[in-house]
This record gives structure tokens, C-alpha cells and sequence, in this order.
């Protein structure tokens, strides 16, 4: 019979095993399983149940992402190091891997764009009121997109265009500044014909915003326009938007001073921008401002009016809010609203009737002539029980 029992010893219980022990117990094949020792680097005296739960779910205890969130949430400046501007900016990058291209993208009826058989001088006037550098350049309408134009591309063509060679430009009593005669360019060339349309990023609304920044900086192309699953533009996405997310708002010399898009009235009323965002309307009204479920669906006032009524509110028209507001469309086109008033009911009746009051005329009391009655205004009218003993004529 092979052996298969543990040898016995003689030593006391207590004492450390021998040499012959030993070299007896390596001999026996005993059913223990050993662990690799990358196994072990790995499980890092991890439980089986961490080990359960990250082979299936893919769990990790521990991670420095979590960390590194839960320091950033918790900790203080004096113990992190962090300032208060690094601690934002790691915590919008951190953020960036939920954040969807929808999430950032300027929505359609914001974008400026120009049409390919655009002249070159009215495309100057357009880039002249845009503000930006770039253009999204379509065919017939904007669901047919044909690329992008940089205003610096206009400049470089314009000044090939105007190029006079330095020897003629001398032999000019008056030479050109530069040598560059601007009479040269024709600015009723078509934007098409001039071929300085350049090629533009066409991406879904569901892409991670991390992988378009990636996908910007591996093509070079800073401008994307958002395609929805019917091949329609829903949107646009520069380079710019997407480092807003992580440093804030990027404002330069050319940016006006955003005014307040929730203005209070002196009827107690509130004017606001149809493409406010809720967040903002409920910080200026107050919590009672509480849309419920449709936070999840839309992010603006304009959306929340779509989606109450189920389409597009008229001009004039007036939809019942949350809790006792009610807002009424003060400017709207067949595409979407742009300016709405939002009352509480109670100021709505009373705003009703202060207007009416203002546009009320003023009652004028005329006095009616009595037969027999004095001029004197002061004079009390006649007692009809005591009629007068004069006669009547």
C-alpha cells in the first residue's frame, strides 16, 4: 500500500519539526493546491469575494480613479494640495468619460453656416458677425454638408490674389503697400470656385466626447458636425467646447458680456431666454420651479415647452407650469420658441389687472344743467318737496 498517512513523530507538539520530519513530509503527495506567484501579486490578498465579483462585473476595490475622486470630494486644499482651480479641472476630467458629444455640441438652430456658392465679400460680412474662425459650408441646406471653411484660408487667398511682383510694384510712381493691390480680388467669386473648403468631422450623438477630442487631434480637424440616425445635422462641436468642459468657459476679445437670460419684471413676472437651462430658471424662481421627470428629457425652458404640449408653442400661447407658474410664449417661429414671460397665476390676475387699468380711460364726470339752477357750482340743488314758487316760463 502506498503511504499515504502523515509519519509520526516523537517530538513534543510545541517544538519546531525536525530534519527527518521534513524530509518525510516532502515525500508525501498531499492534494494542496499552490498558487502561482503572479496569482498572487494579483489577488493582492484580495477575498473570494472580490475575486467573484471583478470576474464577473468587471469590480475593482480600490482603484486610483476612486481614489483620487473620493479625495477630490472630500479632502481639503491643506491636505490634497490640490488648489481650488486644479481640483475643478481634475474633477471635469475625471467627469469627461459620461459626458456624450450631445452633451456639448451647439444645437442646430445656433450654428452659422454659409451656403458653397456664397460670394467671397458676403462671406466676409457673415464671418464678420459669427465671431468665429471657422464655417460649416453646406450644398443646398445644412443636412447636406459639404466641409468647412477657416477665415484664415480667405486671408491666404486674398493676399495670393493680390500679390504684385516687388520688381513692377517699384517702377510704380505710387507703389502698392505690401505689394498687394486688394483691386485685384474679385469679391464676387463664389466660395466653391475659390477651392479653399476644407473637410470637416461628421460624428454621432452617442461618441464619447474623450474619443472625438482624440479623434481632433489625430485628423487635425477642429470642427465636427453631429449627425443624427437619419443622416439630418443635429448639432456642431468645435475643439473649443470640448476643452470648455475641463477649464471653464474660454472667453476672448471678441466675446460679448452674456447678460442674464432671467430678467425680473416690475409686475412680478420673469422674461426669460427659451434656451435657458433649468438649472437656471429653478435658481432664479426658486425650487418650486420643479419639472419632475422631464429634467431627464430636456435641458431647456424651450424643450420643456415642447415637450408639455407635444410640438412647437405658438406666439401668444399659454402653458400651464409646475406648481402655480404658468408661462406664456412672447416670440416663437415655426422651428422652435425664443422668448417666453413666466408668472406665478396670483401675479398673472393681478399683471391682468393693472393693464387693464392702464388702458382703462379716465371717467369724466360731467355735471348735468337743471332748469332754474344757479351758475354757482356751489349751489344746492333745488328740494323736490319744496318745489319753487316761481313761475315757469
Amino acid at each position: 500500500m502506498p503511504d499515504t498517512d502523515a509519519p509520526k513523530s516523537d517530538a513534543p507538539k510545541g517544538d519546531a519539526p525536525g530534519r527527518s520530519e521534513l524530509a518525510s513530509s516532502e515525500r508525501t503527495n498531499l492534494p494542496v493546491l499552490v498558487p502561482r506567484p503572479s496569482e498572487v501579486a494579483r489577488d493582492g490578498g484580495e477575498s473570494w469575494i472580490g475575486r467573484v465579483l471583478r470576474t464577473l462585473f468587471g469590480w475593482k476595490a480600490g482603484s486610483i480613479r476612486q481614489d483620487l475622486e473620493v479625495v477630490l470630494e472630500a479632502g481639503t486644499p491643506a491636505d490634497t494640495g490640490f488648489s481650488p482651480q486644479e481640483r475643478t479641472m481634475l474633477k471635469n476630467i475625471l467627469g469627461l468619460r459620461e459626458r456624450r458629444v450631445e452633451d456639448v455640441m451647439v444645437p442646430r438652430a445656433d450654428i452659422v453656416s454659409v451656403q458653397q456658392d456664397i460670394s467671397l465679400g458676403d462671406l466676409i460680412k457673415v464671418f464678420e458677425g459669427a465671431g468665429h474662425s471657422r464655417l460649416a459650408v453646406y450644398n443646398d441646406t445644412l443636412d447636406d454638408p459639404v466641409g468647412m471653411v477657416h477665415i484664415r484660408d480667405i486671408i491666404v487667398y486674398m493676399a495670393a490674389r493680390a500679390a504684385v511682383k516687388p520688381e513692377v510694384n517699384a517702377k510704380r510712381k505710387k507703389p502698392f503697400p505690401a505689394d498687394l493691390d486688394l483691386k485685384l480680388v474679385d469679391l464676387g467669386v463664389s466660395l466653391s470656385s475659390t477651392r479653399i473648403i476644407r473637410e470637416i468631422l461628421f460624428v454621432p450623438p452617442s461618441m464619447p466626447v474623450i474619443d472625438l477630442f482624440a479623434k481632433m487631434q489625430a485628423t487635425r480637424i477642429h470642427l465636427s458636425l453631429v449627425i443624427d440616425e437619419y443622416g439630418g445635422t443635429e448639432g456642431l462641436v468645435s475643439i473649443e467646447d470640448i476643452v470648455e468642459q475641463i477649464v471653464g468657459e474660454i472667453e476672448d476679445e471678441h466675446d460679448e458680456q452674456a447678460l442674464p437670460t432671467v430678467i425680473r419684471q416690475r409686475d412680478g413676472s420673469f422674461l426669460a431666454d427659451a434656451r435657458t437651462s433649468i438649472e437656471e430658471v429653478v435658481a432664479t424662481l426658486g425650487a418650486e420651479f420643479d419639472i419632475g421627470d422631464a429634467a431627464e428629457e430636456v435641458d431647456t425652458l424651450g424643450g420643456y415647452l415642447v415637450t408639455k404640449v407635444g410640438r412647437v408653442p405658438v406666439r401668444g400661447e399659454l402653458v400651464p407650469g409646475p406648481d402655480d407658474f404658468e408661462i406664456e410664449v412672447v416670440d416663437a417661429d415655426p422651428r422652435r420658441v425664443k422668448k417666453v414671460r413666466i408668472y406665478r397665476r396670483k401675479s398673472r390676475v393681478e399683471a391682468d389687472r393693472q393693464a387693464r387699468r392702464a388702458a382703462k380711460p379716465p371717467v369724466e364726470i360731467v355735471q348735468a344743467s337743471v332748469p332754474g339752477a344757479s351758475a354757482d357750482a356751489g349751489a344746492a340743488p333745488p328740494d323736490p318737496a319744496h318745489p319753487s314758487s316761481e313761475p315757469t316760463s
